[in-house]
Formats: structure tokens, sequence, C-alpha cells
């Protein structure tokens, strides 16, 4: 289920015209971090794991629609955000990651 949710935004993610060069290369990389980071979550918290792979897809879902929804996609990076909080002090690797795909997808518009 995690491996096909993140495929599904790298597949996304490949497919947006405007995301080349470096920037694609770099959310391409935070993805393949997240999906370490998740694997190893979800052989304790597989509840949390699966909730932040879902919210990770759904922020990549409105980063990548024809029609953007500024409303929507702050919605959807602010809930992949707290779904990673609590694991602040367990899995600071995660957080970091979750947080570095939140601001990447800010700074460049999505």
């Amino acid at each position: 289920m995690l491996e096909d949710t993140v495929k599904k935004m790298e597949d996304a993610i490949r497919k947006i015209d405007s995301l080349k060069g470096r920037d694609q290369t770099e959310l391409l990389s935070l993805l393949c971090a997240l999906r370490t980071e998740v694997g190893h979550l979800s052989e304790t918290h597989e509840e949390q794991a699966h909730s932040i792979a879902s919210l990770t897809e759904m922020a990549a879902h409105e980063a990548t629609r024809q029609e953007k929804s500024p409303a929507l996609m702050k919605h959807s990076v602010e809930g992949l955000a707290l779904s990673a909080e609590g694991f602040e002090a367990s899995h600071p690797k995660l957080v970091g990651i979750v947080n570095e795909i939140c601001t990447m997808l800010a700074s460049i518009g999505i």
C-alpha cells in the first residue's frame, strides 16, 4: 500500500511540465527518503505511517491538478505537517523529510 502511494506521487511529479530539472530531482529524492522512513515507521506505527503516506499523496494530487485550488493545497500541506508533528521526538528524520517536502512545494508555488 505505502509503496503504491509513493509510486503514484513519483509518477505525478514526473508529469508536471513546469517542474523540471533540479526541483523535480529534489522532490523525487525526498520521496525516496520518505519511502524509506515511512517503511521503518510502518513496522511499529502502521496507522500513522499510512496517514502520512495518504496525506503526502493528497498534497501531490493537489499540486498536480490542472486547475489548482490554493485553499485545498494549503489544507493538504498543513494536514501533512500535522500528521508528522507527533513524531518529532521519536522520528526526527521523518519529520525533517515531511517538512522539506512541504517547504519545497510552497517555495515552487505548488
